[in-house]
């Protein structure tokens, strides 16, 4: 079963200093219909002003991964991290017991964009952790490159959650196909192009939720940038 989720449906926050998406129920947007999919909880695509960002806050309990799109991120945490995000970069916070970070666009004249995510972790109480890889376009060009997982298998970030992430880059005849367990789910999110996602033609911002599939099949792209979530049921 494949259920259609166009970019224009989704929640929308307009902070001023902050333009967010929200792909499920999040902070003031609220729909029982969109309360997350499997133990994905969170997709905000997220656009900071320059010289703006999000203040000292605080998770807990929630694997958290932040991939930039444009711009950088610079991130602050209280377990000693200082880093900034670039473009092709994964982020994972677990929050575990408790976590507080900031997170900011210093730039004069550039939008920040990125996608954060929040993952279910497998149990409470985990102790706080960070990690962040680079994952080169070659890597990603014309396959789908798995970023995080419960294994951390090839180099992807470690996820302390029964879910795998990975990202893809398609145009022209380029086309990969993932093969499902129909007793899990799935999600796809084109970041940006157009993308024909098993038999739905996805645009940036549009969404598949699977559910009793046995396979993915992705083609036909345009300048496409897609995520793909593997999810517990």
């Amino acid at each position: 079963m494949l259920t259609l989720r166009r970019s224009g449906d989704r929640g929308h926050a307009d902070h001023g200093w902050l333009q967010s998406h929200h792909s499920f129920s999040f902070a003031g947007y609220h729909d029982p219909a969109h309360m997350g999919w499997g133990n994905l909880r969170v997709i905000n695509e997220d656009r900071v002003a320059p010289g703006c960002g999000f203040g000292t806050h605080g998770h807990r309990d929630m694997e958290i991964i932040s991939y930039v799109l444009s711009g950088a991120l610079a991130h602050r945490d209280s377990m000693g991290n200082g880093t900034e995000i670039l473009p092709g970069d994964v982020q994972r916070m677990s929050a575990g017991t408790g976590v507080r970070h900031s997170e900011f666009n210093h730039a004069a004249d550039t939008t920040t964009h990125f996608l954060q995510i929040w993952i279910e972790p497998v149990r409470a109480g985990l102790a706080p952790a960070y990690e962040q890889k680079s994952f080169p376009v070659a890597e990603r060009r014309g396959r789908l490159r798995r970023v995080a997982g419960p294994d951390g298998a090839d180099g992807a970030l470690t996820l302390h959650g029964d879910a795998s992430l990975y990202l893809g880059l398609f145009d022209g005849e380029e086309a990969a196909c993932l093969a499902l367990d129909p007793a899990r789910k799935a999600y796809v999110h084109v970041i940006r192009g157009a993308l024909r996602v098993n038999d739905q033609i996805l645009q940036a911002g549009d969404a598949v939720l699977l559910a009793s599939e046995s396979a993915l099949h992705l083609r036909e792209g345009r300048d496409a940038e897609v995520m793909v979530f593997d999810l517990a049921p």
